[in-house]
């Protein structure tokens, strides 16, 4: 989706973070431009750019655990953190609290403990998310600068993590500003190392083939895509953006909070039945058994963050 742009250099002084252009009527540069950007001094200890090749954390006992909005200096340049559910939401000063906890909430509503969810195979999920050690930087509006110190410190935050994208507070459009960058990492991470053969990374996945029958049918577009960047982190950018918009349509939340973009013909869940079987089937195969939509309350309380 045309959603961020992250203008990095390594030898810059400073490190931008661009609009992320959720609203439903404004172009946006590609998101892939971000995340190209974002992950181009991330060492081949990083799959596909930007998610851990191996384990490098201990989960807790207890998966399902919140940790508060508390300060720490583990991920500089990033003053404070909340750790959720196997994913670790860090801010600077300036987001609100508040909005780290609503994000916080909306995760948890994903991942509900009831009948329909396979218990093993969601705490399989959550475990996985804390092995490789799931971070979600948040950012306040559109536009960003580091420091050169800060800067180092961000690139040593992303060496250790598996860092695949940004919240943004106080953008329009931020109910899905905040729904895909939390389904990025859950994919990039979560649904790949749990279900590989279905949603990995790779050629060989069911996911991938689903996406091609997408393409071929015109139903995503990937003219955007066209980054200077490695075929492997190519594929993990067109996976992690395809199984966005298949869940999000799956759970029939893409004609409310959806913005238009690459994605054609396809709003809801009748639609993803009837013309790309293979992503429906794959859907309904594997995510209700893990997780599930939050609720359209919880969704909406996230708007009046815009400002």
């Amino acid at each position: 989706m045309k959603i961020h742009t992250l203008l990095c250099g390594v030898l810059c002084l400073a490190l931008t973070i661009g609009s992320c252009q959720s609203e439903n009527n404004a172009p946006a540069p590609p998101e892939h431009t971000q995340t190209a950007a974002a992950t181009a001094a991330v060492p081949q200890t990083h799959l596909g750019g930007c998610v851990l090749a191996a384990p490098a954390a201990e989960p807790p006992a207890n998966l399902y655990q919140e940790s508060g909005v508390v300060p720490t200096d583990e991920y500089k340049p990033f003053t404070k953190k909340l750790s959720v559910y196997g994913i670790t939401l860090i801010g600077r000063d300036d987001i609100r609290d508040g909005f780290m906890r609503q994000v916080a909430k909306t995760i948890t509503e994903m991942f509900p403990r009831k009948k329909t969810v396979d218990a093993g195979l969601q705490k399989e999920l959550l475990r996985n998310l804390y092995l490789y050690k799931t971070v979600i930087p948040l950012f306040k509006g559109k536009e960003h600068k580091f420091s050169p110190a800060d800067k180092k410190n961000w690139d040593l935050t992303r060496s250790r993590n598996s860092v695949c994208d940004i919240i943004m507070e106080s953008v329009p459009g931020q109910v899905n500003e905040v729904v895909e960058h939390i389904l990025h990492h859950v994919s990039d991470v979560g649904l790949h190392y749990t279900f590989p053969n279905d949603w990995g990374l790779s050629k060989t996945s069911r996911v991938y083939r689903a996406m091609q029958e997408a393409i071929e049918k015109k139903h995503y577009n990937i003219e955007q895509y066209n980054e200077d960047v490695s075929e492997e982190e190519k594929t993990r950018i067109l996976i992690q953006e395809f199984a966005y918009w298949v869940i999000l349509t799956g759970w029939d939340l893409y004609e409310p909070y959806g913005p238009p973009a690459e994605w054609k013909g396809i709003g809801n869940p009748r639609d993803l039945k009837e013309r790309l079987p293979l992503s429906y089937a794959l859907f309904e195969e594997t995510i209700p058994k893990v997780m599930a939509p939050p609720s359209r309350a919880t969704l909406d309380a996230l708007s009046r963050y815009e400002h």
